[in-house]
């Protein structure tokens, strides 16, 4: 060990990098120009080594040994009375029995000190005895205290190590049990989440085809519309509120009521879409943050005492931000799952609704749709049954108006027929006027004359009435004929427009009439 040299402008000051020294435990401080050399107690391969037997901790090495400070000597100084100056004349004796009565008078010059000392000696051999025993005694003491320290030392040091590993294998158990939680909760929450997805696809896909059989429905509610709009132009006596015509409003209605009932089954589902969306983010962000943990947890549980990247992070141990406990954790993902779950039967429920709605509403609209070609057909049966007897009359309206014209022709001809025996009978007449006196005979002749004129007269007026009642009967043929004709040409609309427009066009069902069960 080097000598302790004091900073010769400063006495009070240490060396830089120098650990400081206990002034208490030595004796005053040498001058600057005085070097202390300690004698050597120990051959240099014996000596005492200069650190502990267990290391300190790396913070707690601030010099050599483990202490805060060192001494400045290797052993205890012996005891020196501080009122006998080194530089007196005489030195006095230590104890009383030493004590020379006969020459305390006597001063010798200081030139003479080692002559004096040594009739006045400082400690007897009872002194010197006694401080040896005195130091075996401190040493087997100090040794005695020093292995005690040493071995408790030891002790502390294998028990806190002990502890310290038994700490750490608990610590990595329970990380590992925490990894283990952490792996089954976040594969529950994984598998509702691809259960929430499955269904969530499912839903959309039944409000697909029930979005896309909406948009059929506006071909059977146009084709309903259009045989109205057809039937309207009907003409004359079948412009009529017949059973088609009820059975077309109705089935209008039961389209739209359809329709509505689809819409709002649509916005439902929407709504139930937004709600499995909400409750599969939620399991997603879950998952996401147990896959960081699970992550950080692994890193962790894959620390040892010579790993990489370990380091001191001072008062992190006071610091405390978590937000929940073992039992809110699983809570929350419980309940996020049973949240989803929820939503998946809601959902489940909802894709059911769908599935009865679309069947309810198709066979509404089918059995509609039947009912009004049903009426269609027995309408244009009816019509056409209409139309023959029409035809059939009209036939023998013609045929009677063919006889009645041959009838007046003959009535006229008969008249004319007429002529000639009237006047016959009237020139007759004539000619007998011009007898002479008394030939002026109302005879037998003349009274048959005279009835020849007044019956072909009468039979002349018979003929003109029964040719004026043939005329009125023919004229009233000819209305009538007009009448059947215009009647037959409405009958000829009517079985067009329900037959030609409206039935052609109903021929086959424009959407389909059956839904395929939704999984």
């Amino acid at each position: 060990m080097s000598s302790v040299t004091a900073p010769p402008n400063n006495p009070a000051m240490e060396y830089l990098g120098h650990t400081q020294t206990a002034t208490y435990m030595t004796g005053p401080r040498l001058n600057a120009a005085q070097t202390y050399h300690l004698p050597s107690i120990a051959n240099t391969q014996y000596a005492l080594k200069s650190y502990d037997t267990y290391p300190a901790p790396s913070p707690m090495r601030r010099s050599l040994t483990t202490l805060p400070w060192r001494p400045s000597t290797y052993y205890q100084t012996a005891k020196v009375n501080p009122g006998n100056p080194c530089t007196q004349y005489m030195p006095e004796p230590a104890s009383a029995k030493s004590a020379l009565n006969e020459l305390d008078a006597l001063k010798v010059p200081p030139v003479f000190a080692a002559s004096r000392n040594s009739l006045y000696t400082r400690y007897t051999p009872t002194d010197w005895m006694a401080s040896n025993r005195g130091n075996y005694l401190a040493s087997d003491r100090v040794r005695c205290g020093g292995e005690r320290l040493r071995l408790d030392s030891v002790r502390m040091a294998r028990e806190t190590d002990d502890k310290t590993k038994r700490t750490q294998t608990d610590v990595g158990k329970r990380l590992g049990e925490r990894l283990g939680d952490i792996a089954f909760w976040k594969g529950e929450v994984d598998h509702e989440t691809d259960n929430m997805i499955s269904e969530t696809n499912a839903l959309n896909e039944a409000k697909r085809i029930m979005e896309k059989a909406l948009q059929e429905t506006e071909n059977p509610l146009h084709i309903a519309q259009e045989c109205l709009y057809n039937r309207e132009k009907r003409q004359g006596v079948d412009l009529v509120h017949d059973l088609p015509e009820r059975e077309l409003i109705k089935e209008v209605d039961v389209i739209k009521r359809c329709q509505e009932r689809m819409r709002n089954t649509i916005e439902k589902a929407n709504v139930q879409i937004g709600l499995n969306r909400a409750a599969q983010h939620e399991l997603e962000k879950d998952s996401e943050d147990k896959f960081s943990a699970q992550n950080l947890d692994n890193n962790c549980h894959g620390l040892r005492n010579s790993s990489r990247g370990i380091a001191f992070h001072n008062g992190v141990h006071r610091i405390d931000n978590t937000v929940s406990v073992p039992e809110t954790w699983a809570k929350f993902s419980n309940d996020n799952v049973e949240r989803s779950q929820s939503e998946r039967a809601a959902s489940k429920q909802m894709r059911n609704e769908i599935e009865t709605v679309l069947n309810a509403c198709s066979n509404e609209i089918w059995h509609e749709w039947n009912a009004v070609n049903t009426a269609l057909n027995q309408r244009i049966k009816e019509t056409t049954d209409a139309r023959n007897k029409l035809q059939t009359h009209l036939a023998r309206v013609l045929q009677e108006i063919f006889d009645m014209e041959k009838n007046i022709e003959l009535l006229k001809k008969c008249i004319q027929d007429k002529q000639a025996p009237m006047m016959v009978a009237q020139t007759r007449l004539d000619i007998r006027t011009r007898r002479p006196n008394v030939e002026l005979c109302r005879d037998p002749v003349q009274h048959r004359l005279v009835e020849e004129v007044g019956e072909i007269t009468d039979t002349v007026e018979a003929l003109q009435a029964k040719l004026r009642d043939s005329e009125n009967a023919l004229q009233q043929l000819l209305r009538t004929k007009s009448a059947l004709e215009c009647d037959l040409a409405i009958k000829n609309n009517s079985l067009f427009i329900d037959r030609e427009k409206c039935l052609a066009m109903r021929k086959t069902f424009p959407m389909s009439p059956k839904i395929v069960t939704l999984s």
